[in-house]
Order: C-alpha cells, then structure tokens, then sequence
C-alpha cells in the first residue's frame, strides 16, 4: 500500500529542489518533516507541504499509521519553462528561462 502527493508547476527550478529531496528519501516521516522544517529555503517548504499531503492522503484514504510511514519515492521533474526576454547592448535582447517543477512523494509503511 502506498500513498501519493503531487505538486505541479512549482515556480523555482529542479536543480534548487533536487539537492533538499535528497535529504529526506528513504527517511521515516516523523524524521523526514523535522529535517525540512529547519533547513532553510524555499525548496524545504514545497518539499514540506507535498510530504504533508502525503501523510494525511496515508492517513485519510489509505488507513495507514503515521508512525511507520517513511518517503519511499521522491521525485523532482522539470516543468514547462517560461521564455522571457530582456533587453541587451546594441539593440540584441538576451533570454531569461523561468524554470518550473514537478514533484511528487509516495510514502509507504514499514
């Protein structure tokens, strides 16, 4: 039995994402939440949220007991990137790519 949770289209590009993913995979939830509640960031809060839906999809849907949940899966995709453009010397514009995320957990039990 597992339980899932997606964000999509999260505003800040997968290689800041990836590195605070890598903190908490493989880790028991309890453990997982304290990890990313002080590591500082932007990241660490959408990482937060997603691993909280998670837990409460486990707990809601699924009837599984949150004290042996550990992250099973955690999983950083790129997502669509905006073009903008932004003026350069001589009359040349130079491109400005807003990156975007996807990121989905999937907790198991133990």
């Amino acid at each position: 039995m597992e339980a899932k949770a997606v964000a999509k289209y999260l505003r800040m590009s997968p290689t800041k994402i990836s590195p605070v993913a890598d903190l908490v995979r493989g880790k028991n939830l309890e453990e997982a939440l304290t990890i990313l509640k002080f590591t500082t960031g932007k990241a660490a809060q959408y990482i937060e949220k997603v691993v909280a839906s998670a837990a409460a999809n486990a707990e809601n849907n699924f009837d599984m007991d949150r004290s042996r949940l550990y992250v099973a899966e955690i999983i950083v995709n790129q997502g669509p990137t905006m073009k903008r453009w932004r003026a350069g010397a001589q009359g040349r514009a130079g491109r400005i790519l807003k990156r975007s995320s996807h990121v989905s957990v999937v907790l198991k039990e133990r």
